[in-house]
């Protein structure tokens, strides 16, 4: 099995990149994990309190999750990732069924800031993509599929997205093995992936 993890700021283009990829693999051989679907639970917490964390804080997700779920991916067996519902701010009823496979995707802002996650990634990529991309990219996001307001998106903007970024998500960049400016407008980078994975999985990579 090989792990590719793929991470990156808010709006940088790495599930675009992540799905390239895919498209051009075989799609059977491929499992996709999110790891916004591994926000932790929080049912026990108000709508008031819920709206109060920090959703771009390492801390707000439950990575020891992820990599339970991982590892039971490489010894063969199946895991049940959760399903997060950003318009109430916890996880919904319902579960996706991961099944063990040859190559295994991991997309999500924080996947090479934590360590014990990174430790079991075969290859880490970073997609690097202009701040002021990046936040229209957010905007547009979350008005359409996270029903946001302007004015909540700006204050978390600033309050949260930006100082987090530059905390935890830039410096993981230095961990990458491959990095890939622009997200899913670089056609030679996702290439480049590919390549690199379909060699890893004929043995010439290691």
């Amino acid at each position: 099995m090989l792990i590719i993890g793929i991470a990156g700021g808010t709006g940088s283009g790495k599930t675009t990149v992540a799905r390239s990829v895919i498209e051009q693999l075989d799609t059977d051989k491929v499992t996709f994990i999110s790891q916004d679907n591994y926000y932790k639970d929080q049912t026990h917490l108000t709508m008031s309190e819920r709206e109060k964390t920090n959703y771009d804080h390492p801390f707000a997700f439950d990575n020891e999750l992820l990599v339970e779920h991982l590892t039971l991916l490489k010894n063969g067996q199946a895991a049940y990732a959760p399903v997060y519902d950003f318009t109430i701010h916890t996880r919904s009823d319902r579960t996706i069924m991961l099944q063990p496979n040859n190559i295994v995707i991991v997309e999500g802002l924080f996947v090479l800031y934590d360590e014990k996650l990174r430790g079991l990634l075969d290859i880490k990529v970073f997609v690097d993509t202009d701040s002021d991309v990046r936040i229209l990219r957010r905007v547009l996001r979350d008005i359409e599929e996270r029903g946001r307001s302007i004015h909540s998106i700006h204050q978390q903007y600033l309050a949260t997205v930006k100082p987090m970024h530059e905390a935890f998500i830039e410096p993981s960049k230095k961990y990458a093995d491959l990095i890939i400016p622009e997200g899913g407008h670089n056609e030679v980078g996702i290439q480049m992936l590919a390549i690199l994975t379909e060699k890893y999985l004929s043995g010439g990579a290691r």
